[in-house]
C-alpha cells in the first residue's frame, strides 16, 4: 500500500473525499471472497472499498475524480503505474514519426549527380520518409535562381510515381527548396 508514494497526481485510499464511489476493474472475484458476498461493479460506499483493498493488500485508486460519483479500482498501486505507463508508451510507439531526409543540390548539378540522388530519394520515400531537396546558390550564383528552379520541378516530375510535392519550389535567402510526401500506395 503506497498512500504516500503519489506522484501521478491519483488519489488513493483515504485522499478520496467523496462518500460514494463507482466501482470497476477485473478483479472482483478476489474483492467478492474478502466481502463474504458477490461483488459486481457498481456504487459503494468510499470506507466500504478502503476496508476490501486493505484486506486485499492493494489500493483503492481513484481514476477518474471528475465523474460523479468518482470512478475507482482496486488495484496494487505500483502495478496500476506500471501498466499505465506500459500503455502509454505503446501508444507512443505507435504514434507516427516524420523523419525528413535532405539532399542538396548546387544550380549546376549534372545528370548522373541527378539520377543518383533521385535513387536516394526513392529509397528514402519507399521508406516513409518525406524528402526535403534545395538547390544551394553560393556568391553570385543566385543569378541563376530559374536553373535551380527548373532542376527541382524535374525532380518533383521524376518522384511523382513515389511523391507528392507539398509545395512549389520556393526561394528563402540562398536557398530553393521543395518537401516531398510520400504517396500512400508507394510505400512497401
Amino acid at each position: 500500500m503506497l498512500s504516500d508514494y503519489n506522484r501521478e497526481n491519483f488519489r488513493l485510499n483515504e485522499q478520496i473525499k467523496n462518500y460514494t464511489i463507482r466501482l470497476t476493474g477485473d478483479d472482483f472475484e478476489a474483492i467478492s471472497e474478502v466481502a463474504g458476498k458477490t461483488i459486481e461493479p457498481g456504487i459503494y460506499d468510499t470506507s466500504q472499498a478502503i476496508k476490501w483493498a486493505y484486506e486485499l493488500g492493494m489500493d483503492l485508486i481513484e481514476i477518474s475524480g471528475k465523474a460523479d460519483p468518482p470512478v475507482c479500482k482496486i488495484s496494487d498501486y505500483k502495478k496500476f503505474l506500471y501498466n499505465k505507463r506500459k500503455k502509454e508508451k505503446e501508444i507512443k510507439a505507435k504514434s507516427a514519426k516524420t523523419v525528413i531526409k535532405i539532399l542538396r543540390f548546387g544550380p549546376n548539378t549534372d545528370d548522373h549527380d541527378f539520377d543518383f540522388k533521385i535513387k536516394h530519394a526513392v529509397k528514402f520515400l519507399e521508406e516513409g520518409a518525406k524528402v526535403k531537396a534545395y538547390v544551394q546558390f553560393r556568391g553570385r550564383a543566385i543569378v541563376y535562381k530559374d536553373r535551380g528552379e527548373l532542376l527541382l520541378l524535374k525532380f518533383i516530375k521524376e518522384l511523382e510515381n513515389y511523391a507528392s510535392a507539398e509545395e512549389l519550389p520556393k526561394l528563402e535567402g540562398k536557398r530553393m527548396f521543395v518537401t516531398m510526401a510520400p504517396k500512400k500506395g508507394a510505400k512497401s
